[in-house]
């Protein structure tokens, strides 16, 4: 393995702190209302890079107030064009600031900074760029139901919004819930990963230089126990949305009950990328590495299991191998880096057990799984071979750069394989034949399938999955049917 990375361990620079980051409630900074505060910590050096205030219910209970003040003055009423002139002046702005944020999401999240600028900050100013040309286009339709009246359909945004965003791709994900409900006419109180907090907090003070009224955006950064679950069982929160884990998502849903919000929950993966004898090995195996190895493997749809037609097995689990350690490991801020590290030390020494109760349950570690250095959050890539389908390296989300190998004999057992899970968020399939890939695609539980690649998305799109993997979609129209409700209207004509 090429680890080119002597910052894990001899780097001696010293990250100062930065100005403390405050709550961002009713157009203001203000601290929390307890005093408290957490530390933000570089993933890559386990130092401290920001001091990050620590809301509760109080401050909650503000944000909320200041939303519904907005959302019942100047954001709704507001012309839906000029709503996305201010969309788009945003998105100028994250232009204009992009090397500051993309530094300031590799800091935080231990992201590649090659990979924010290639992925995370192009895809939010796209996703906030299309949904700002969405905002004068939401339109409702005449149904022509008898002669003596006119009877017609509008759409009126869903209200106040409460978007808990999570660790792993905390710029995109953030955009992929604010940019549309903004542009529907909703206003909102963002809850940020108490992990990754920064880029939420700079784009929400560049929101307002663009123009965004005071209270239509509001940030409460803190724990998920507290600010998330205030502002779930908030009365005065009309919709939810959710991405994370499917444990926080069941407790959303019971929350959610209790004044019926709206909710949209984007989950878990255990991902298949399915790898027929007849498909393109090199493209494939290549496609397979960086399908589970980008971002360190922290990602939903990651294709943590890579499930290979019995004559192509070895070849496959050769060539994982050898790319996993051709794989660059080293300081994010570094352009030539691949893998960086993982999110928190919680979260490595997680990846770990797993990769103990893999090799315990009978798989074959071909390389990697270990941590790399002793400073920082960094684990080698890991391949494991030989794995059978029910283990529970195979059932269980890892969220971790390991990758589950296993063998198939034929269409049949690949798809009993691939749907073999509580999940069903995406799906890869590699194969010359178009009729066995279309037989696949039809047949896989996936909201996502890839044919010949992997792990493309793209906001014009929906994304989401069923099960354990989540509830409705985000992207494309599905983003506007999340955020609005459809109105009837009947007019009687005989007056």
């Amino acid at each position: 393995m090429s680890i080119a990375y002597d910052y894990a361990q001899d780097h001696s620079t010293v990250i100062p702190a930065s100005r403390d980051r405050l709550l961002l409630i009713d157009g203001r900074r203000v601290p929390s209302a307890s005093g408290r505060t957490f530390k933000s910590i570089n993933p890559a050096t386990e130092q401290v890079i920001a001091t990050v205030a620590e809301g509760n219910e109080i401050d909650v209970d503000l944000a909320v107030a200041a939303a519904r003040r907005a959302f019942e003055g100047p954001w709704r009423t507001m012309r839906a064009s000029e709503r996305g002139h201010i969309l788009l002046k945003w998105a100028d702005l994250l232009k204009i600031h992009a090397d500051e944020i993309a530094e300031l999401e590799s800091l935080d999240a231990g992201k590649p900074i090659s990979a924010v600028l290639r992925q995370d900050l192009p895809a939010a100013i796209d996703t906030l760029t299309y949904y700002a040309g969405w905002a004068d286009k939401i339109s409702g339709e005449v149904v022509p139901t008898r002669d003596d009246a006119l009877t017609y359909t509008i759409r009126e945004p869903v209200g106040v919004v409460a978007a808990i965003v999570p660790w792993n791709f905390p710029l995109m994900i953030g955009m992929w819930k604010l940019a549309p409900a903004l542009a529907c006419g909703c206003t909102i109180v963002m809850k940020p990963a108490e992990l990754t907090s920064l880029s939420a907090l700079r784009i929400g003070e560049l929101a307002l230089e663009a123009g965004l009224p005071p209270g239509v955006l509001n940030i409460v950064t803190g724990p998920g126990r507290v600010v998330g679950d205030a502002l779930v069982n908030h009365p005065d929160v009309d919709k939810v949305t959710f991405t994370g884990s499917p444990g926080v998502g069941r407790g959303i849903m019971k929350g959610a009950a209790g004044n019926f919000k709206r909710v949209s929950l984007e989950l878990g993966g255990k991902s298949a990328n399915v790898i027929f004898d007849d498909a393109d090995l090199d493209a494939a195996s290549k496609a397979a590495a960086a399908g589970i190895f980008f971002n360190a493997g922290q990602v939903c749809s990651a294709g943590s299991r890579v499930l290979v037609q019995e004559k192509a097995y070895d070849e496959v689990v050769e060539r994982l191998t050898a790319r996993a350690k051709s794989l660059r490991i080293g300081d994010p801020s570094d352009r030539a880096t691949v893998l960086g590290p993982v999110i928190s030390e919680k979260q490595m020494k997680s990846i770990l057990d797993y990769v103990d109760i893999g090799q315990k349950e009978g798989a074959m570690l071909t390389t990697g799984g270990q941590r790399v250095g002793d400073r920082g959050y960094f684990i080698s890539p890991a391949v494991f071979a030989n794995v059978a389908h029910e283990m529970r390296i195979s059932q269980e989300e890892i969220f971790g750069p390991v990758v589950s190998v296993i063998k198939f004999r034929d269409e049949a057992d690949a798809l009993r394989i691939a749907n073999g899970t509580a999940y069903s968020l995406a799906a890869g399939v590699w194969s010359r034949d178009m009729g066995r890939v279309q037989r696949f695609t039809k047949k896989a539980r996936a909201g996502t399938v890839w044919i010949n690649t992997y792990g493309y998305t793209d906001v014009r799109l929906p994304w989401g999955g069923e099960r354990d993997s989540g509830l409705g979609r985000e992207h494309g129209t599905a983003a506007i049917d999340n955020f609005t409700e459809p109105k009837a209207v009947w007019m009687n004509l005989n007056v």
